[in-house]
């Protein structure tokens, strides 16, 4: 049999290299290449706010005398061991006063009273009844985690089509078939976003928690950089909160991105682009 061209072996595309998430770096490091150059041509002494070449000289020798890597695993355990207790409660709590109307008018009204407690309010309690030791500071990172994924899953419950729900009565569906089949997926892309923002409150509340004493954590980098008079040691640790927050927000991002393909929205089309 002849050969035609049509059936011969396509040779494999290319894997396409794309530098767009690159384009996030743009801002940062111009802003960083500016400030040196102030600095460099003593338009400022940089003894407040240290140029960028300081900075990283600081964090280079913190990660080489292994601190910030000590540091950085203590933040992220109090952030993880946090967020998901806050997580649990919010979504169970956000489930059942969004689905039941009497639990939301028992419920609700002292939740949202709750939320505008502020953060730092919490801590002389917290530390009344839990110590001095990790469970007041993970405690005040779940209350933090806890009011947006609350009230995300509350909202994103109460706003499910009506329509869809008609449609799961109309095959007699149960109550638990018809959260697994038509709530769940109804509200998994605003449960992800409250999830993110969950995420964003955790890491600012652990800068309080770790003002309760912590003998350990980024916070305490931030104090003992503030008490020594080390604005490098500040900077780099607030560069290490920036990178580690937005490096856990992509991981959500990333991990809850199956769940969402489904999704034919404008964002999934400019994706495409």
């Amino acid at each position: 049999m002849v050969e035609t061209l049509t059936d011969a072996p396509r040779p494999a595309r290319a894997p396409v290299v794309t530098l767009k998430p690159l384009l996030g770096l743009l801002l940062p490091l111009g802003l960083a290449l500016v400030w040196e150059g102030v600095v460099a041509l003593g338009l400022n002494s940089g003894r407040l706010l240290p140029p960028p070449s300081v900075i990283w000289a600081t964090l280079a020798d913190l990660w080489l005398r292994g601190d910030l890597a000590h540091h950085a695993q203590a933040t992220l355990t109090r952030v993880a061991l946090g967020f998901a207790a806050g997580v649990a409660a919010g979504t169970a709590l956000g489930a059942v006063t969004g689905y039941s109307r009497l639990l939301s008018r028992l419920l609700d009204p002292t939740l949202q009273a709750l939320r505008a407690i502020p953060s730092i309010a919490w801590v002389p309690l917290f530390i009344l009844w839990f110590g001095i030791f990790e469970a007041p500071k993970i405690a005040l990172i779940a209350v933090g985690v806890f009011f947006p994924v609350y009230l995300g899953v509350m909202e994103a419950i109460r706003g499910v089509d009506r329509k869809i729900v008609e449609v799961g009565r109309v095959f007699r569906l149960s109550g638990p078939a018809m959260v697994r089949r038509i709530l769940l997926p109804a509200i998994l892309p605003a449960y992800v976003t409250a999830l993110r923002a969950g995420l964003g409150l955790g890491w600012m509340f652990v800068v309080a928690a770790e003002f309760m004493g912590a003998s350990a954590g980024l916070g305490y980098l931030l104090i003992d950089g503030q008490q020594l008079g080390k604005p490098a040691q500040i900077v780099a640790a607030i560069i290490a909160f920036a990178v580690l927050g937005k490096a856990t927000d992509t991981l959500l991002a990333v991990a809850t991105a199956p769940f969402l393909r489904w999704q034919d929205s404008f964002a999934a089309s400019r994706r495409q682009e």
